[in-house]
């Protein structure tokens, strides 16, 4: 009968994979503590520091159950340019499926950037660059709200400074080859690709975390446009999946931002 096939395949997923069973105990165990509250939580092999549970949860089963960031590479030593590190769970990640990667992991928070250090020297993590900066098109800094879990950005409606900046463009020139660049840099990434276009021909593999803001251009156009530009196949996906969509305007109730999108570039 098509309902227990529907039924059991998605209680097979659920339980399928060791990643799989661990998201459903930490769910458990922190989904319904105290929101922007820093805590102490234990993952795979690893205790972190993290300034929301909630948020963490969500980052573990989009990185370590959904593997929103596996990529193939037959270099013994992969670069890896992490852009919106956050605490670390996706440089702890890129470690643990590549143990001779050398990961560059940018964070433009000051406060989060200080936990990120924390968590990678006391786990023991190494080949790892941490740069507590933010990215942009320039060195200058640049305008940045700082919210209480992953969602500080340059649109931030939160009381705003301006943080240091690294002009990715030039790091990105740097490198011979890079293997996996990741940008969730929550809206700035529309500026910083359109400075990168012409500096993408060496990276194999690029994850694009989309933001549109409310009362701001969605240019997911202009992003594509320069994926296209630099020779990458994509793919796009979201997790909202919202319903009516003619009706309902709004990401998760958001009312800063409106759409969230995962575009994946790779060459072939």
């Amino acid at each position: 009968m098509l309902l227990f096939k529907y039924i059991f395949k998605e209680l097979y997923h659920t339980f399928k994979t060791k990643a799989a069973r661990q998201f459903l105990r930490l769910l458990w165990q922190y989904g319904d503590a105290p929101r922007h509250t820093q805590t102490e939580v234990h993952f795979e092999k690893y205790t972190f520091l993290v300034p929301d549970c909630l948020s963490f949860v969500w980052q573990f089963k989009e990185i370590f159950v959904d593997d929103f960031y596996a990529f193939a590479t037959s270099s013994k030593h992969p670069v890896v340019f992490d852009c919106g590190a956050n605490v670390g769970v996706s440089v702890a990640y890129f470690k643990q499926k590549h143990p001779n990667a050398r990961v560059v992991a940018f964070e433009a928070d000051l406060r989060i950037g200080q936990i990120l250090q924390q968590n990678i020297k006391n786990n023991r993590i190494e080949g790892v660059e941490i740069v507590n900066k933010a990215v942009w098109i320039d060195d200058q800094g640049v305008m940045f709200g700082s919210e209480a879990a992953d969602s500080s950005s340059i649109f931030s409606t939160a009381a705003s400074n301006r943080v240091p900046s690294v002009r990715l463009r030039d790091l990105l020139l740097r490198e011979e080859t890079i293997d996996f660049l990741k940008i969730d840099i929550e809206g700035a990434e529309m500026s910083v690709l359109a400075d990168c276009r012409d500096a993408l021909a060496h990276v194999q593999h690029i994850f694009v975390e989309f933001h549109a803001y409310i009362g701001h251009p969605q240019a997911l156009a202009e992003v594509v446009q320069v994926l296209q530009n630099a020779g990458f196949r994509y793919y796009i996906d979201t997790n909202q999946h919202r319903s009516a969509p003619f009706m309902n305007h709004r990401y998760r109730q958001n009312d800063v931002m409106d759409l969230q999108l995962n575009i994946y570039g790779y060459r072939q």
